[in-house]
């Protein structure tokens, strides 16, 4: 397990990242040599830090590693694709540092299958908020790469790559499907375009 706060996988999406500290140079080591497999999920800052570290969510999402390289300064560099989310059952011994959970995929077998058209609105309503989002955070987006992404990628993208707050990014983790999420996201664009930004000072790394 690779607990991150503000890091939001999606099932489809590619999530980048920098790995440096030793636990998790560990875990990618495990993972590469197992199938490729490890899972993100996030801490809550409501429940009680344990042994281990903070609390978690219950819900997470397994990635693949679909990109792997050495930085030559001890950093590894990775993507990983996410395939489907999951349900924490308990968290089990830890190894080499890093945490470990049982995991149950049962409600979430439509992970797998492929995207379909999700947006329960006209995509004009969506990219016009996405619009006065960027204008509010001074963002210069490229529109014919937008343009041009079919509606489940433009939404999974926008979910992963928006500055949410953990709570938020939670929320669009969670969502039952893909028309859910893209209301969510509709609605948390439209909230932040016109309120100032969230701090979190969560303990756990925040780019490793």
């Amino acid at each position: 397990m690779f607990p991150l706060a503000g890091a939001l996988l999606l099932p489809g999406g590619k999530l980048p990242l920098n790995i440096f500290e030793p636990r998790y140079l560990a875990l990618v080591e495990d993972a590469l040599a197992a199938g490729r497999m490890l899972g993100m999920v996030q801490p809550d800052k409501r429940l009680a830090r344990g042994n281990n570290g903070p609390g978690l969510y219950r819900i997470g999402c397994l990635g693949r590693i679909s990109a792997f390289e050495e930085s030559g300064d001890g950093r590894y560099l990775i993507t990983l694709s996410g395939v489907a989310r999951f349900t924490i059952v308990e968290e089990v011994e830890a190894r080499r540092g890093y945490r470990r959970v049982r995991g149950a995929f049962s409600g979430f077998a439509a992970d797998l299958q492929e995207p379909q058209a999700c947006l329960p609105f006209e995509r004009g309503i969506l990219v016009a908020a996405l619009r006065r989002y960027f204008a509010r955070a001074g963002v210069e987006a490229n529109w014919d790469t937008i343009a041009d992404m079919p509606d489940a990628a433009l939404v999974v993208s926008l979910a992963m790559a928006c500055p949410f707050d953990v709570e938020e990014k939670q929320a669009l983790l969670e969502a039952r499907d893909e028309a859910e999420r893209a209301r969510a996201l509709l609605a948390l664009l439209e909230i932040n375009a016109f309120e100032g930004g969230h701090d979190d000072d969560d303990d756990e790394p925040k780019a490793s």
